[in-house]
């Protein structure tokens, strides 16, 4: 099993990507595979696949990447109709294997499986509820709550479940859940999360976070699931319900500066345009004159960095080669490793930086760590100036939505003036994308956006009580440790990593 080297990432860490897809004819375990791959950049801890006949419900899911995760052999032993797929970044439990998705849940009325992207801030009360009456819990993590109620509320129809569900559910959500013979597709009624529709050939449709995804499987985007609506497909077609009332618009606005591939669409707008105009609109806002080069922080800031050098009419160039297969490793760097952190990742163009007033253009600051070694790393290199512009304002505010972002605490911008986080990274200048710069960019409206990280207004109200903890659900199940599973539980996990369920069994595979 791949275990997370913990390289700090300055970025925010990413969600989750969910992707479903009802295909008669079609090998639907292939196509999620190949969705989830295309979906990878949403989480690298955990991925997994469950497909459904009509009466039973396969599915494979371990720790690792998609590719370590999936085979041929794997692959071929899920054979059904429809698939809901889910590769995570844990924002609430443990990066384990009892938390990867899809979450299988059985009883009396039948079987499903569930993928969520997202965070609830009424977590603890609805798991309480639960287990008053006397339902039990076997991972730390908000998923398994709706899945559970889900599974509690089946009636006559999968979707009067899913609709009830959705009533009592508070926060960030994008859910598709599979029953033996239907898919339903959900968006929390803020629209925090992005979802979006494809369509494959026919009566066969795709369901996936982003448009990447439909594009990699040959699906023709057609919209994005509305605010508060389920999509419902099955053998009758698509059926569009308008399940909870749009309460406001508020998709994060870091899907745009971050987490969403480039190449992806929200809004009707391109990511890419959008974060080359977030260059340009910088260039303006924060000028270097006598600036020699600009470089990105491969590889998100890429557009951006392109943008202000367009806008400056400085040269683009690369000062920095990514390793692009650091991510995960089998292999735990020791100590001094993890000291380098941004050594390991990122390598320095000495050529193409030496004598040079550069200006190196990232998506954004969290904590400061990784940036100042990057600047470090460019002055060691030969730079004689390192100018910092960072296409995001000051991240201020913890994300109670599916972000895992640090606690107010450790968020530098939070505790510190912009000139002090420049003399902390051992910038010659800094300046940050404003707010406004931001939502020029992307040409929509600021009040369709969740904004909170940057200013604090949180769209979907918060309990006063609410901890922000990713591990706030692991009291009361069985012990969970800090750090990665050893062996031991590894083995023990393995067991539960490929099973068919048909008709009641136990909860949660």
């Amino acid at each position: 099993m791949a275990v997370d080297t913990k390289i700090a990432s300055e970025s925010p860490k990413e969600e989750c990507g969910v992707f479903g897809i009802y295909g008669r004819g079609e090998d639907v375990a292939r196509l999620a595979y190949f969705g989830l791959f295309a979906l990878q950049h949403r989480g690298q801890e955990s991925a997994g696949i469950a497909v459904s006949d009509g009466v039973t419900i396969k599915f494979h899911k371990e720790m690792g990447l998609v590719t370590q995760v999936f085979d041929e052999g794997v692959l071929r032993d899920l054979t059904g109709f429809m698939a809901v797929g889910h590769t995570r970044y844990s924002t609430t439990g443990s990066s384990i294997l009892r938390n990867a998705q899809p979450l299988i849940c059985s009883s009396a009325v039948g079987t499903i499986a569930v993928a969520h992207n997202g965070n609830l801030v009424n977590t603890e009360t609805l798991r309480e509820e639960l287990i008053v009456e006397g339902i039990e819990f076997s991972t730390s993590s908000d998923s398994e709550v709706i899945a559970k109620l889900i599974n509690k509320l089946r009636g006559e129809s999968a979707e009067d479940a899913v609709l009830e569900t959705m009533k009592r559910l508070d926060g960030a959500y994008s859910l598709v859940v599979m029953s033996e013979d239907r898919l339903i597709a959900v968006r929390d009624p803020y629209g925090v999360r992005p979802l979006c529709i494809g369509r494959l050939n026919g009566n066969n449709y795709v369901i996936a976070s982003e448009t990447c995804a439909l594009n990699v499987v040959g699906a023709r985007f057609i919209r994005e699931v509305e605010p508060g609506e389920m999509i419902v497909i099955s053998d009758s077609g698509m059926r569009e319900i308008q399940a909870l009332p749009t309460v406001r618009y508020a998709t994060c606005l870091f899907e745009f500066i971050y987490f969403a591939r480039p190449d992806s669409m929200i809004y009707n707008r391109s990511l890419h345009a959008a974060r080359r105009r977030m260059g340009q609109e910088l260039a303006r806002e924060y000028p270097v004159p006598g600036a020699h080069v600009v470089i990105p922080i491969p590889d998100t800031s890429i557009p951006a960095a392109i943008g202000f050098a367009e806008a400056s009419h400085i040269p683009y160039g690369e000062g920095v080669i990514k390793n692009r297969y650091i991510q995960r490793t089998f292999i735990q760097p020791d100590q001094r490793m993890r000291d380098l952190g941004a050594r390991m990742k990122y390598t320095p163009l000495k050529e193409a930086l030496a004598g040079k007033r550069v200006v190196m253009v990232d998506d954004s600051i969290v904590r400061g760590t990784t940036t100042g070694k990057l600047v470090r790393m460019l002055l060691e290199a030969g730079a004689t100036e390192v100018h910092v512009r960072i296409c995001a304002p000051p991240v201020r505010h913890p994300c109670f939505y599916g972000i895992d972002m640090a606690t107010q605490q450790e968020l530098i911008a939070a505790r510190c003036s912009v000139e002090d986080i420049r003399r902390r990274i051992g910038a010659t200048t800094l300046g940050y994308l404003s707010l406004a710069g931001v939502v020029r960019a992307v040409g929509v409206g600021k009040d369709k956006f969740c904004r909170a990280c940057f200013d604090g207004k949180y769209p979907i109200p918060v309990p006063a009580n609410v901890v922000m903890s990713k591990m706030i659900l692991e009291k009361g199940t069985q012990p969970w440790r800090d750090e990665m599973p050893d062996q031991t539980d590894q083995v023990a996990d393995s067991v539960e990593t490929s099973m068919a369920i048909s008709g009641p069994k136990s909860p949660i595979g």
